[in-house]
């Protein structure tokens, strides 16, 4: 009889682990609510529970599906993505040097720009896909993280993660890297020599625009990794096992629909490249983006389900599309079923890298020709041909 270790992580996903529910039988897990735990008459807690803050069931049934998907030796479950990034840098010592992309979610950008520097962080920002900045920027002894994002929202570049790995380890630094575009059924960067990989859950793993969710996933269970879980249960960060359960239940389609928003993607991305409207189309499935052979390498299965277009009528253009829409729904955020559309320089504000003349498009799973349809009609009404 096949054990699970011969099934395939999206067949694994797909049954939650196969986890079943003993006293009931059930083929769904129950959600643990309780946020305290009786102890042996020792005092001890032979069980490993020993309060809701660090310790739950059903959120350590969603790590378990997360470090199987990455191949990780272990795996956390935080409140946000961002409470997942942050934890990482509040791990690190104050005065410890750390290099990230210029190009990445902004709210962590602004946060390492800010937050972070008052805390005693030094950050350096550079561009990831040139490995010679990258090199040039990490200080043996110094840095102590590097970290990247890739693909980085909302331009899409690729970083060679293998080769950003060697530069970090042979200076002594770790390489974490933000996977929430590729997320784990396109790309497994443990396997390609980062340390720890992080997610905005809320996004692909869940899938539904229903949960708030961050996860952490590690090669190593070392010293490190115990800060960032030390970090968790300190501040408070762990998510609540309602959440964890629709995460779960979110992973089960994962690879469902990951590559049905890839396979959109590309779609549009191909039409909207000869679109007299369309100025320029960033998506690393494209021939023309210029680290295509690199995405092809290191993401198996397609190239994601985001993309962004540049208008050829400038920053009002974008804005009156992005009005114009019927079927995208303009909003904040991506990897739900239901498509996005968001003219990011607002949303970014001052110092943002994205042109104003970008629109961020996050496709679901609708059909294409109505998703082509509604946002060709929009651009053609906006800028007022007609056609």
């Amino acid at each position: 009889m096949p054990k699970k270790n011969d099934w395939s992580p999206a067949t694994l996903a797909a049954q939650a682990m196969g986890k079943i529910d003993e006293p009931s039988r059930a083929v769904v897990p129950p959600i643990h609510l309780t946020t305290t735990f009786i102890r042996d008459p020792d005092n001890q807690y032979r069980t490993g529970n020993i309060y809701g803050r660090p310790d739950n069931e059903t959120v350590r049934e969603a790590e378990s599906v997360i470090a199987m998907l990455e191949g990780a030796t272990n795996a956390l479950v935080l409140g946000s993505g961002m409470s997942a990034a942050v934890a990482v840098f509040l791990a690190l010592k104050p005065g410890d040097h750390v290099v990230a992309p210029k190009v990445m979610y902004w709210a962590l950008r602004n946060w390492l720009m800010n937050d972070a520097a008052e805390w005693g962080l030094r950050t350096d920002f550079v561009d990831m896909a040139d490995l010679a900045a990258v090199e040039a920027a990490v200080k043996p002894g110094e840095t102590k993280l590097v970290w990247l994002e890739s693909p980085a929202n909302p331009l899409w570049t690729v970083t060679d993660i293998a080769a950003v790995a060697r530069t970090a380890h042979a200076a002594g630094a770790r390489l974490a890297i933000d996977s929430t575009g590729a997320t784990p059924i396109l790309s497994r960067p443990l396997d390609l020599g980062a340390d720890i990989v992080m997610h905005s859950a809320t996004k692909y793993l869940n899938g539904h625009s229903d949960v708030l969710a961050g996860a952490l996933a590690t090669r190593q269970d070392d010293a490190f990794w115990a800060r960032i879980k030390r970090v968790r249960a300190i501040q408070g960060l762990i998510l609540g096992p309602f959440e964890a359960f629709l995460l779960i239940r979110g992973m089960r389609t994962l690879e469902l629909r990951v590559k049905a928003a890839s396979a959109g993607a590309l779609e549009l991305a191909t039409r909207f490249s000869n679109h007299p409207h369309v100025l320029e189309v960033l998506y690393p499935g494209l021939s023309t983006h210029p680290q295509h052979a690199l995405a092809a390498r290191q993401m198996k299965g397609g190239f994601g389900g985001m993309l962004s277009i540049r208008l050829r009528g400038g920053e009002s253009h974008a804005v009156a599309t992005a009005a114009a829409v019927s079927l995208w729904k303009r909003a904040t955020s991506l990897g739900g079923v239901e498509s996005l559309i968001e003219h990011r320089a607002s949303i970014e504000g001052p110092g943002t890298p994205c042109p104003a003349d970008l629109l961020r498009l996050s496709t679901g799973i609708e059909n294409v020709e109505d998703l082509y349809a509604d946002l060709d009609r929009a651009m053609r009404e906006s800028a007022g041909d007609g056609k």
